[in-house]
């Protein structure tokens, strides 16, 4: 995409992701390192070397800080075409920034149920929201190698969990992507339903990216 609309996305991930903001060029590292040294013990996050989800995302914690914080040596080739801002990036992984987004989640729950009737068990839905970030990693990375089938065997536990992921938005057509990990349809049988990959397709018709096929 072209530089604009690559800022565009960039502030939209900042908003969308507010307190549990993840830096894109950390991200895409770990993702990396989960492709190249998937269920190994050099795997990032791999259900299959820690007892239990939350030791798996705590461990993954631990090394997305120490990547987005330069203070672990990372492999030259999953150091390269990342986007980068910053600003963005200082201000999402601030305190300030987590805490604030957290006090307006807050006031928007309190807000609806005054004015608009909203059921108190709701609020129980507040570490949900604080959380939204790790939650999704939480649920594709355990889930996606631990349950469901097997399309393709790719030396890893890698697994497809839903035949329409309309949970995780494809994200858990794990075994697919794991095989084919430059489509941009996470979906490879004919009942595998990814909803993304029709988004993709039309921002490529309205010009605002542009699918580069693999040669």
């Amino acid at each position: 995409m072209s530089k604009p609309w690559e800022r565009f996305f960039y502030l939209l991930t900042y908003l969308s992701q507010g307190s549990s903001y993840l830096s894109p060029r950390a991200y895409a590292i770990l993702h990396r390192m989960h492709h190249a040294f998937s269920d190994t013990d050099k795997d990032p996050h791999s259900p299959h070397h820690t007892k239990n989800v939350f030791t798996m995302m705590w461990e993954t914690k631990n090394i997305y800080n120490a990547v987005l914080n330069r203070k672990r040596a990372v492999e030259t080739r999953f150091e390269r075409n990342y986007p980068e801002w910053n600003f963005v990036e200082k201000l999402g992984d601030s305190w300030i920034s987590r805490a604030g987004w957290g006090v307006l989640y807050i006031v928007f729950y309190v807000l609806a149920y005054i004015y608009l009737d909203m059921h108190w068990a709701f609020f129980f839905l507040l570490p949900i929201h604080f959380l939204m970030g790790p939650i999704h990693g939480a649920i594709v990375n355990w889930s996606g190698h631990k349950y469901g089938y097997q399309n393709f065997d790719n030396d890893d536990k890698s697994k497809n969990s839903l035949i329409f992921d309309f949970l995780m938005m494809g994200e858990l057509f794990q075994n697919n992507h794991h095989k084919r990990p430059n489509s941009i349809n996470f979906g490879s049988k004919w009942f595998e339903v990814d909803p993304t990959y029709p988004v993709i397709k039309l921002l490529n018709k309205l010009k605002i990216i542009e699918i580069r096929k693999k040669h």
